[in-house]
């Protein structure tokens, strides 16, 4: 039976806060750290540049959920929170029109709805817009696809490990890209399904696990690895340092995103304690994205 406080919502809302870049990365971090938004849907990005001002979209699906998003919102003064219904309508549907595909140096990454549109010389990635996590367009996916882009110029990496693999984007990215081993973990097991079904559908050599850390023995046992993709959260991101340190080999490459920039200090600090060197750092909107050796 649902609990109360866990039912969902009779009507869809968009809860929307606006204000100061500085206010809303912080009440976007506090989000990421709080326990009863795990499982949020939000995004943060520049509204108007040229006043300054961000804005906070999050779409709470219960009625929990919305009044913690608010009373965690209520916390940054500076932010603007209005609360407004959402018409009923098929959002998927909705969703697919207004993503257009995503190009990110050789990678287009595409929904059916925007099949053929892709270039001749591109590696093709079709993820659809679903349950799971990374269809390309957000700010960490992008920034990983592009730091792998431009790694390829004079890297080839054997054996890949996906961390949060959502979709699987990222996995089947570097199996269509020549590693002969991309092995992705999810703790969502529906998220595991659907990356299993898109490594089908892009014919990649792909193989998903569901797993809460590196400790599974389907991903111990084909360790080290050349490179590890992380695009989770800071907290899972200091916590899994050593982890991925033990995963990859001397000389191997981490690529970590799902930060905000106000948290990549703590994240680095995290990873260079355990031995790695900073290669790169890319920034999308208010996120970044960490390119790691380790050393």
């Amino acid at each position: 039976m649902t609990a109360p406080d866990q039912a969902p919502q009779d009507d869809a809302v968009q809860i929307i806060a606006r204000g100061p870049r500085a206010a809303a990365e912080a009440a976007a971090a506090a989000m990421d750290a709080n326990p009863l938004l795990e499982g949020a849907t939000y995004s943060i990005l520049e509204e108007d540049e040229d006043r300054g001002v961000w804005r906070i979209d999050a779409f709470p699906t219960a009625l929990f959920e919305a009044d913690e998003i608010r009373r965690q919102l209520a916390d940054y003064p500076d932010l603007k929170t209005v609360t407004e219904a959402l018409a009923d309508a098929d959002w998927l549907a909705m969703s697919l029109s207004g993503l257009p595909p995503v190009r990110e140096g050789r990678f287009f990454v595409f929904g059916l709805h925007d099949k053929g549109l892709a270039p001749p010389n591109a590696v093709t990635l079709r993820i659809e817009a679903g349950a799971a996590f990374g269809t390309g367009h957000h700010g960490t996916t992008a920034g990983c696809l592009r730091v792998f882009h431009d790694l390829l110029k004079a890297h080839r990496f054997a054996k890949v490990l996906d961390v949060g693999a959502g979709t699987g984007v990222l996995a089947i990215a570097a199996a269509r890209t020549g590693s002969r081993l991309a092995v992705g973990t999810d703790i969502d097991k529906p998220s595991v399904r659907i990356a299993g079904e898109n490594a089908q559908v892009n014919a990649a050599a792909a193989r998903f696990v569901h797993a809460s850390g590196l400790a599974h023995r389907r991903v111990a046992a084909t360790a080290p690895y050349d490179l590890v993709f992380a695009n989770i959260l800071a907290p899972p991101l200091v916590a899994l340092a050593q982890d991925i340190r033990t995963a990859l080999k001397p000389g191997g490459i981490a690529i970590l995103s799902g930060l905000l920039r106000t948290q990549e200090r703590r994240v680095k600090a995290a990873y260079l304690a355990r031995g790695f060197k900073l290669k790169r750092r890319l920034h999308r909107d208010a996120w970044a994205t960490l390119v790691l050796e380790r050393r």
